[in-house]
Protein backbone atom coordinates (compact mmCIF):
# COMPACT_ATOMS: atom_id res chain seq x y z
CA UNK A 1 0.00 0.00 0.00
CA UNK A 2 1.44 3.43 -1.01
CA UNK A 3 0.98 6.24 1.60
CA UNK A 4 1.97 9.71 2.40
CA UNK A 5 2.67 10.41 5.92
CA UNK A 6 0.72 13.22 7.33
CA UNK A 7 3.42 13.49 10.65
CA UNK A 8 6.72 12.58 11.16
CA UNK A 9 6.77 8.85 12.44
CA UNK A 10 10.02 7.83 13.90
CA UNK A 11 11.95 5.09 11.90
CA UNK A 12 9.17 5.17 9.56
CA UNK A 13 8.87 8.16 7.80
CA UNK A 14 8.89 12.05 7.53
CA UNK A 15 6.10 14.44 7.10
CA UNK A 16 5.02 14.27 3.19
CA UNK A 17 7.04 11.28 2.39
CA UNK A 18 5.52 8.86 0.16
CA UNK A 19 6.33 5.34 1.01
CA UNK A 20 5.54 1.79 0.45
CA UNK A 21 4.57 0.22 3.34
CA UNK A 22 2.54 -3.34 4.23
CA UNK A 23 -1.64 -2.86 3.73
CA UNK A 24 -2.38 -3.93 7.54
CA UNK A 25 -0.15 -1.30 8.68
CA UNK A 26 -1.02 1.34 6.05
CA UNK A 27 -4.67 0.86 7.02
CA UNK A 28 -3.40 1.36 10.79
CA UNK A 29 -1.72 5.02 9.74
CA UNK A 30 -4.66 5.62 7.98
CA UNK A 31 -6.98 5.10 11.12
CA UNK A 32 -4.91 7.07 13.27
CA UNK A 33 -4.69 9.68 10.91
CA UNK A 34 -0.61 9.79 11.00
CA UNK A 35 -0.99 9.10 6.85
CA UNK A 36 -3.37 8.88 4.12
CA UNK A 37 -3.71 6.63 0.67
CA UNK A 38 -1.35 7.71 -1.76
CA UNK A 39 -4.27 8.98 -4.26
CA UNK A 40 -3.28 11.90 -7.43
CA UNK A 41 -5.90 13.90 -5.57
CA UNK A 42 -4.19 13.29 -2.23
CA UNK A 43 -0.78 13.84 -3.78
CA UNK A 44 -1.49 17.16 -5.36
CA UNK A 45 -3.18 18.81 -1.71
CA UNK A 46 -0.01 17.24 -0.37
CA UNK A 47 2.30 19.22 -2.60
CA UNK A 48 0.02 22.40 -2.29
CA UNK A 49 0.98 22.06 1.32
CA UNK A 50 4.52 21.29 1.00
CA UNK A 51 4.51 24.87 -0.72
CA UNK A 52 2.87 26.64 1.67
CA UNK A 53 5.15 24.86 4.44
CA UNK A 54 8.21 25.25 2.96
CA UNK A 55 6.92 29.08 2.49
CA UNK A 56 6.30 30.07 6.11
CA UNK A 57 9.12 28.71 7.05
CA UNK A 58 11.21 30.82 4.43
CA UNK A 59 9.25 34.03 6.01
CA UNK A 60 9.68 33.23 9.16
CA UNK A 61 13.37 32.43 9.37
CA UNK A 62 13.57 35.83 7.14
CA UNK A 63 12.04 37.45 10.32
CA UNK A 64 13.92 35.75 12.98
CA UNK A 65 17.25 37.10 10.59
CA UNK A 66 16.15 40.57 11.17
CA UNK A 67 15.42 40.08 14.85
CA UNK A 68 18.97 38.07 15.12
CA UNK A 69 20.45 42.28 15.88
CA UNK A 70 17.75 42.65 18.55
CA UNK A 71 18.91 39.31 20.53
CA UNK A 72 22.21 39.61 20.05
CA UNK A 73 23.36 41.02 23.69
CA UNK A 74 20.54 40.40 25.13
CA UNK A 75 20.12 39.46 29.07
CA UNK A 76 17.38 38.16 30.49
CA UNK A 77 17.01 36.85 34.06
CA UNK A 78 15.84 33.48 35.04
CA UNK A 79 15.26 32.85 38.93
CA UNK A 80 15.29 29.39 41.07
CA UNK A 81 15.39 27.81 44.27
CA UNK A 82 19.04 26.58 45.26
CA UNK A 83 21.26 25.69 47.66
CA UNK A 84 23.71 27.48 49.40
CA UNK A 85 26.30 26.26 46.95
CA UNK A 86 24.85 27.53 44.28
CA UNK A 87 23.14 24.30 42.51
CA UNK A 88 20.04 24.47 41.82
CA UNK A 89 17.14 22.40 43.29
CA UNK A 90 15.34 22.16 39.40
CA UNK A 91 17.81 22.51 36.63
CA UNK A 92 16.43 24.92 33.58
CA UNK A 93 15.65 23.77 30.08
CA UNK A 94 15.72 25.32 26.45
CA UNK A 95 12.06 25.81 26.12
CA UNK A 96 12.10 27.62 30.02
CA UNK A 97 14.81 29.80 28.33
CA UNK A 98 12.62 29.91 25.19
CA UNK A 99 9.45 30.92 27.62
CA UNK A 100 11.29 34.38 28.98
CA UNK A 101 12.92 34.94 26.05
CA UNK A 102 9.62 35.07 24.53
CA UNK A 103 8.27 37.33 27.23
CA UNK A 104 11.06 39.49 27.83
CA UNK A 105 12.40 39.61 24.31
CA UNK A 106 9.16 39.52 22.50
CA UNK A 107 11.05 37.08 20.37
CA UNK A 108 9.55 33.44 19.26
CA UNK A 109 11.96 30.89 17.65
CA UNK A 110 12.16 27.51 17.53
CA UNK A 111 13.98 25.03 20.06
CA UNK A 112 16.27 24.07 17.41
CA UNK A 113 17.90 27.30 16.41
CA UNK A 114 19.16 27.38 20.04
CA UNK A 115 22.11 25.31 21.54
CA UNK A 116 21.53 24.81 24.71
CA UNK A 117 23.91 21.58 25.42
CA UNK A 118 22.53 20.38 28.77
CA UNK A 119 20.06 22.42 31.44
CA UNK A 120 21.27 24.80 33.68
CA UNK A 121 21.59 23.78 37.05
CA UNK A 122 23.84 26.21 38.90
CA UNK A 123 23.38 29.92 39.69
CA UNK A 124 25.33 32.28 37.55
CA UNK A 125 25.45 33.78 34.03
CA UNK A 126 25.80 31.78 30.30
CA UNK A 127 26.28 32.71 27.40
CA UNK A 128 23.48 30.96 25.18
CA UNK A 129 24.31 30.68 20.95
CA UNK A 130 21.49 30.75 18.24
CA UNK A 131 22.44 29.66 14.95
CA UNK A 132 20.10 30.12 12.35
CA UNK A 133 21.49 29.13 9.26
CA UNK A 134 24.84 30.34 8.95
CA UNK A 135 24.21 33.13 11.17
CA UNK A 136 25.15 32.47 15.17
CA UNK A 137 24.65 34.99 18.02
CA UNK A 138 24.61 34.82 21.65
CA UNK A 139 22.44 36.12 23.91
CA UNK A 140 23.33 36.53 27.87
CA UNK A 141 21.07 34.11 30.23
CA UNK A 142 21.44 34.87 34.33
CA UNK A 143 20.68 32.62 36.96
CA UNK A 144 19.44 33.92 39.90
CA UNK A 145 18.23 32.76 43.28
CA UNK A 146 14.70 33.40 44.83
Amino acid sequence: MKIIFLKDIPRTGKKYEVKEVADGYGRHLVVQKLAEPATKEVLARVQGKMATDATMKKVHTELLMKNLEALSGAKITLKGKANEKGHLFASIHKEEVLAELKRSAHLDMHPDYVILDRPLKELGTYEIPVVIEKNRVTFTVMVESI
